[in-house]
């Protein structure tokens, strides 16, 4: 599938562009197909558990902080819907039938299926390990001095930080 991103003149277009891409980019390199193996009995309607599920990751990466916001984020976003080759993403009530559908058997499957996509796609799987991994977790705010090493400009618990302490 070849994307091409750019200004139309159509009455409809879509605001999750950079969401559209990243789903590509999965569908490319088939990194959500481990959830194809998550497999349940129940009655599926329109959508398997595995898409629903893929719908219920694009949710959050869309910002949707709880599942009925699908219906007013993602619902008529039918642009993007294309990108996963839909006519148009679940009902929220569908993808919450689906979670509650879940059984422990699901649930496990869904652990496997999770912990195989994080083992591809994490960088600190991948690192040499013969060599220090630094993590930054200063949530402090402050500004930083000039020489700090990475020091930007940044925004952090709603006030603005400079590039060096005054």
């Amino acid at each position: 599938m070849k994307l091409q991103f750019g200004l139309t003149q159509e009455l409809t277009n879509t605001q999750y562009a950079p969401l559209a891409a990243l789903l590509a980019f999965y569908e490319a390199e088939k990194a959500l197909e481990p959830l194809q193996s998550v497999t349940s009995a129940a009655k599926s309607g329109d959508f398997t558990l595995a898409e629903k599920l893929e719908q219920i990751l694009v949710s959050i990466l869309a910002g949707c902080e709880y599942i009925s916001m699908v219906n007013t984020k993602l619902r008529p976003e039918r642009t993007l819907a294309q990108v996963k080759r839909i006519v148009s993403f679940a009902d929220q009530s569908t993808l919450s039938r689906g979670l509650d559908d879940l059984t422990q058997m699901n649930l496990s499957q869904l652990e496997a299926a999770v912990r195989q996509i994080s083992d591809r796609c994490s960088q600190t799987r991948h690192h040499d390990w013969r060599a220090f991994l630094e993590l930054d977790f200063d949530l402090s705010a402050l500004p930083c001095g000039e020489k700090a090493e990475g020091d930007r400009k940044g925004f952090a618990s709603g006030k603005k930080t400079g590039l060096c302490a005054n």
